[in-house]
């Protein structure tokens, strides 16, 4: 390969998917935040182990941050697919006890506006703790509700992502889409996955019908 197809080229993070990886040349264009959305049991987050578990198996350093599920509940998923998550690192930003007794909200600001001040800051920290190569963010939907509004909504996800500029770190960030209010100018700010990748993925796999389409055009299909 010359020097000029190698810069035109770089190297892709492979899912661990096997034969999505061909479906996206090779896998995920690297040091990207991707927007994985679906409804759910649609099979999110079973794709994002597969590919922390990928990465894992390159040498790379991975860390998923969940809002929304437990430590147990991911283990116990992963478990059901006979997969272990050995070397990778989950941080769990779940609510505190103390954070649901509202005598503790004694503040000059809106609640909601220092519990989201507080979850960003604590997600930058641990990233900068474990300097990952790929990282997990589940999910967007929790952090929607703690903004309340599409602005405060939209300025966090903007700082996210500048934060992982140049971090050389590839990040997924799921939604299942569940709050109220679809926000489309999140697809301005972030990277899409191809849109069939979320509605045909599910928990067994890649379905062996795997051709659909859409306005008029077809995605490919699945080698088999």
């Amino acid at each position: 390969m010359s020097r000029a197809e190698s810069q035109e080229s770089p190297r892709r993070s492979q899912t661990g998917v096997p034969g999505l990886d061909d479906i996206l040349a090779g896998g995920f264009v690297p040091n990207r935040l991707y927007l994985l959305e679906g409804n759910p049991g649609a099979g999110k987050t079973t794709l994002s182990l597969q590919y922390l578990q990928q990465g894992v198996n390159a040498g790379e350093k991975c860390l998923y941050i969940t809002l929304s599920e437990t430590k147990e509940e991911l283990l116990a998923g992963a478990a059901s697919h006979g997969w272990g998550l050995e070397g990778i690192e989950i941080f769990e930003l779940l609510a505190e006890e103390k954070d649901l007794d509202g005598e503790t909200q004694l503040t000059m600001y809106h609640p909601s506006e220092v519990e989201l001040t507080e979850t960003t800051k604590r997600i930058l920290e641990i990233v900068q703790q474990v300097n990952p190569g790929r990282v997990i963010f589940d999910s967007l939907s929790e952090m929607r509700l703690l903004a309340q509004n599409s602005l405060r909504y939209r300025r966090q996800i903007l700082a996210l992502k500048q934060f992982f500029i140049g971090r050389k770190c590839t990040v997924l960030l799921l939604d299942d889409g569940t709050s109220d209010g679809s926000d489309l100018q999140l697809h301005s700010i972030l990277s899409q996955l191809p849109w069939w990748l979320s509605r045909f993925y599910d928990r067994e796999g890649w379905p062996d019908d795997f051709s659909a389409s859409r306005r008029g055009g077809t995605h490919p299909t699945l080698p088999k």
